[in-house]
């Protein structure tokens, strides 16, 4: 992949949801995309880990091998990346980014703490990053278990991390409590409504 290091800013917004697990960033992110007025495009992420059930390449994720994240490391590539577990890679493509921009969108991430906030301190003007809290961690606990998809130990390890995410909420430009989805869900999208409106 050739070497980039910085996007041409100048073509659009980057919009960054960031949350513990199973604090319904995900659920906020879909409904946002269907609201077209807002010209938003998902962004996909590149990992290293392996398919999971009947995940699609370029569709969920670009799923690549740990040599190839790595070489892409090496090289740039990557507006933002993390080994979130132990050569278990996640990370946004510059090349994504432009890809988007490029058809005249703005990009919104779904996207963990770390790299929300790293995408944030690079691009200060052109994010807004939004952290998506529950509320309570008793209450992601139970949304986790209700989501049948890992084990309890797989669960406790999210809820572990959770904490630790939960303090870097006044990092980000602002919080939206999902206690109520209606309520969250409007919020959000008047959040995002008026910052891609600025300077119009």
């Amino acid at each position: 992949m050739a070497k980039k290091k910085n996007l041409d800013l100048e073509q659009g917004k980057l919009i960054v949801f960031s949350a513990p697990s199973g604090s319904g960033k995900t659920t906020i992110v879909r409904h946002l995309l269907k609201q077209k007025e807002l010209n938003l495009e998902f962004s996909i992420s590149a990992t290293s880990r392996e398919k999971r059930g009947d995940e699609i390449d370029g569709k969920d994720y670009y799923f690549l091998s740990l040599k190839e994240f790595k070489s892409n490391i090496k090289n740039n590539a990557f507006l933002e990346w993390e080994e979130v577990y132990r050569d278990n890679f996640y990370g946004t493509l510059n090349s994504e980014v432009e890809r988007i921009w490029a058809k005249g969108k703005h990009v919104i991430f779904d996207i963990d703490v770390s790299g929300g906030l790293r995408i944030k301190r690079k691009f200060p003007e052109q994010t807004l990053a939004i952290f998506v809290k529950p509320p309570s961690i008793d209450e992601l606990k139970i949304r986790l278990k209700k989501r049948k998809t890992e084990n309890i130990d797989k669960i406790n390890m999210r809820v572990a991390k959770a904490s630790a995410e939960l303090a870097t909420a006044p990092l980000f430009d602002c919080v939206i409590v999902n206690n109520d989805l209606e309520e969250a869900l409007n919020e959000a999208y008047h959040k995002v409504d008026s910052f891609l409106n600025e300077n119009k």
